[in-house]
């Protein structure tokens, strides 16, 4: 007989249930998605600090980077061919997304996985193999389609199929593969600059055939989510993988809530216009502000570009790439902070400390950077001032590590009811992937004309998106991902947009399906 659900201190269900080894395994190999997006972003300013490869594709950058020597530090990358080489991906990555819904909705969450990744795989082959601009391009916009599909899917994949207690953690293993394919790609590029023959640019961008080939095969061999499935009709099949991933049979209380939602979801013939309507404006809300401050934060600064900031910096050209590898490993470490803390001490809180800290650590950067370089950007710079920077960059990395880095992912993903569940997310992905694309066009040109004032810039947006969070977002940690609409009607500012009775039919279909659940 199907067993209740006790109720959490968060608010929500507590369903029956534990982590089994299948969730586990099956959100490890989900979670691979996330490496082909970290591999792009490290890969992507090893390879544009290497000489080789801009004297074939970008000779005006090496000449302009040979004669800064001794000159303005901050101009010397300023390319907008260069810039289009790097940012290409994400405008492609931001039209893939919004297509990538209909697809998630229509064929499962396991298939918009498998085709990001296949077509990312074939993005790499062009880029290791190019021999123009033109090609290293198209291969760029091949890897950002890619990218858009899995960047959709992947963290909804994971939200459904983890227990409501352990989201946050399950969820944030995207980040940590996106944080993995950070670092491993700063330590090949840190290997391949060393190729006397000049080729380590391509070796650098081929390589991203690897962590295609892990998500296309992992992702054909996954099962899809019992979410999904009861929203396509396969009612016992999504029966038979609750009680799998669950690790029980008393699965009726979560199983009668799944059906409810998915029984509203089938009312939904237009996403589109249900996702405009006032019921759901605080989640649209979260989906385009949480990507959008995400971006702002500076941190693609760092990741895409941390070899050429390191050598504007005045480190030599090897010692930029294994500066940028230390930040990478920081990137690593601090996210695993987040994935033990998630689920005790909450989103809120996370959100609050990473924000305070990546201020504190933008406005010394930009001090130290207007003190040594001022507004010339001509100057000698020591190593243990160099290293002075680089301390308080790797806290800032830290603090975006365990806060707005996984958390820009977790919490769109675990906020939207089923019917728009996947737009909602394609939502999220295209502002994130619109706004990278805005920063990595403009970063170069920004630091050449805004100089240390730059980092001030950044900081300013990260003390908007703190006050944000601490006034709008609620608490969303151990809820049930069907039952959140709870969360925003209690809220002091979003629960006006939600009328009473909305709330109360969510409830009255779990408890009606509930019951059925318990006769059967």
């Amino acid at each position: 007989m199907a067993g209740g659900a006790m109720v959490n201190p968060a608010g929500g269900k507590d369903y029956p249930g534990k982590l089994t080894p299948f969730v586990f395994f099956t959100c490890i190999v989900a979670a691979t998605g996330g490496l082909i997006f970290g591999y792009d972003i490290g890969i992507s300013g090893g390879v544009t600090s290497m000489d080789p490869f801009l004297k074939k594709f970008f000779p005006e950058v090496y000449r302009k980077k040979q004669m800064a020597q001794g000159g303005n530090q901050y101009c010397k990358f300023d390319n907008q061919l260069l810039q289009t080489f790097t940012s290409s991906l994400y405008l492609a990555a931001l039209v893939s997304s919004l297509f990538a819904a209909t697809i998630t909705r229509a064929f499962g969450r396991k298939w918009s996985m498998f085709g990001g990744g296949l077509t990312f795989l074939i993005g790499a082959a062009l880029n290791g193999a190019a021999e123009n601009v033109i090609m290293l391009i198209v291969g760029r916009i091949l890897l950002g389609i890619g990218i858009g599909f899995a960047n959709q899917s992947v963290p909804l994949y994971l939200s459904e199929m983890a227990p409501a207690r352990l989201r946050g953690m399950l969820n944030i293993g995207f980040q940590l593969m996106i944080t993995i394919g950070i670092l491993v790609a700063e330590l090949i590029n840190y290997g391949t600059a060393k190729i006397k023959d000049g080729y380590g640019w391509r070796v650098s961008l081929a390589l991203a055939a690897v962590p295609a080939s892990i998500i296309t095969l992992g992702s054909f061999f996954l099962p899809d989510t019992p979410n999904s499935l009861v929203e396509r009709g396969h009612s016992e099949e999504a029966r038979r993988m609750l009680r799998r991933i669950r690790g029980t049979d008393d699965i009726g209380e979560e199983y009668a809530d799944l059906v409810a939602a998915s029984e509203e979801a089938r009312a939904v013939t237009h996403p589109w216009r249900s996702i405009l309507q006032r019921r759901h404006r605080a989640q649209l809300t979260m989906a385009i502000a949480i990507p959008f401050f995400q971006q702002l934060t500076g941190i693609n600064v760092i990741n895409f570009y941390a070899p050429v900031l390191f050598e504007t910096l005045g480190f030599r050209s090897d010692a930029s790439l294994m500066s940028a590898i230390v930040t990478g490993l920081v990137l690593v470490f601090a996210t695993f902070v987040s994935v033990f803390t998630v689920d005790r001490l909450g989103r809120r809180k996370l959100f609050l400390q990473g924000g305070v800290q990546m201020i504190v650590c933008q406005v010394v950067v930009g001090t130290l950077l207007a003190a040594k370089f001022g507004t010339s950007g001509v100057a000698e710079i020591s190593k243990g001032y160099a290293a002075a920077v680089a301390v308080f960059i790797c806290a800032f990395v830290a603090g975006f590590a365990w806060s707005w880095g996984p958390l820009g992912w977790l919490v769109p993903s675990e906020i939207f009811p089923l019917e728009i569940r996947p737009l909602g997310q394609s939502i999220n992905t295209s502002v994130q992937m619109l706004f990278t694309f805005v920063i990595a066009q403009a970063f170069l040109t920004m630091l050449c004309h805004l100089k240390f004032g730059l980092f001030y810039f950044f900081a300013g947006w990260v003390v908007i998106m703190t006050v944000f969070v601490a006034l709008f977002l609620p608490e969303t940690k151990n809820v049930p991902i069907e039952e959140m609409v709870l969360v925003w009607q209690s809220h002091w500012f979003w629960g006006k947009f939600i009328a009473d009775d909305e709330a109360h039919r969510v409830q009255m279909a779990a408890a009606n399906n509930g019951a059925k659940a318990a006769d059967a």
